[in-house]
């Protein structure tokens, strides 16, 4: 059974599992809406090869974070196109990384860093 402490070892996430995982939450998509989904949820940042994409999408089978759905859909070329949905263990950790960026980011909204005084206390701003 996994409990919350579980999951937390395996926090934090790479990026490129994050956004995997993310793109995966509302649905199941096939290797290449995968691949497109990361590239538009990190503005770019994240651009999947076939390689690392698929090796990752093996990994997270193996651990048991996705399936592969049930029968296989063929793309306009007759190749055939597998789909992964997250399952409720992907789903739970997806979630507790969520928290743990939120977390994260609420700890640097109280430190109020939009304020200079409160990164350099002791310095005195010149003009």
């Amino acid at each position: 059974m996994n409990t919350s402490t579980d999951i937390q070892t395996h926090l934090p996430l790479t990026e490129v599992t994050y956004f995997i995982l993310l793109s995966l939450a509302p649905e199941p998509r096939h290797g290449y809406a995968i691949m497109k989904d990361v590239e538009r949820l990190s503005q770019g940042r994240v651009s999947l090869s076939t390689g690392t994409l698929y090796g990752a999408l093996k990994r997270l089978l193996e651990q048991g974070w996705i399936i592969r759905m049930q029968g296989v859909e063929e793309d306009h070329k007759g190749r055939e196109r597998k789909a992964y949905r997250l399952t409720s263990l992907g789903q739970s950790i997806l979630q507790a990384e969520i928290e743990r960026l939120n977390s994260l980011v609420d700890a640097a909204s109280r430190k109020n860093l939009g304020n200079s005084k409160a990164i350099y206390p002791n310095q005195s701003r010149h003009s």
